[in-house]
């Protein structure tokens, strides 16, 4: 996987507010910008943006597994808060912001660390003035099996 590092070149809240969230995203998804240090830390990335819609890459490594040898819950929800509450943002006007609100997962089916590459899948449902909706699923991307859904609801924040 590819990451622009270094935490210097995180853009400022100022820099971010400056631009729309949908050129926020696709410059995230073309190397512009850095990726966040989350996607380094849970290996996964970025792979495609649009409005309404933004797909991650992530496959689970060993220091993914919880006591019981699975890929740990929070796997599954980072990965579905990242690809839900982007796909939020890609509606949002320049000068806005948002954070979710809340979340929520269903975990279908155990991952084991690098049993296959999974797409996390965020689409929304509906973006207003001060909240977003969005819905999420994380797919084999050999076996197309559906192992984890999600929902969320995002907070708008006017700057």
């Amino acid at each position: 996987m590819k990451f622009v590092e270094a935490a210097a070149d995180l853009l400022s809240p100022s820099e971010m507010l400056s631009m729309s969230g949908l050129e926020f995203i696709t410059g995230i998804l073309d190397g512009r910008y850095p990726a966040p240090p989350i996607c380094r830390t849970l290996n996964y990335q970025m792979v495609e943006a649009e409005t309404g819609k933004v797909v991650f890459r992530g496959t689970p490594n060993f220091g993914s597994l919880n006591p019981l040898g699975t890929v740990h819950g929070g796997w599954f929800g980072t990965l579905l808060d990242s690809c839900m509450a982007c796909a939020v943002q890609t509606h949002l006007p320049t000068g806005s912001a948002y954070t979710t609100l809340e979340y929520k997962i269903n975990i279908l089916r155990p991952l084991l660390h690098d049993d296959e590459d999974v797409l996390a899948i965020g689409t929304s449902v509906h973006v207003g003035r001060k909240t977003g909706v969005a819905e999420g699923r994380i797919v084999g991307t050999e076996d197309g099996r559906t192992y984890a859904t999600g929902s969320t609801t995002c907070i708008i924040l006017d700057s």
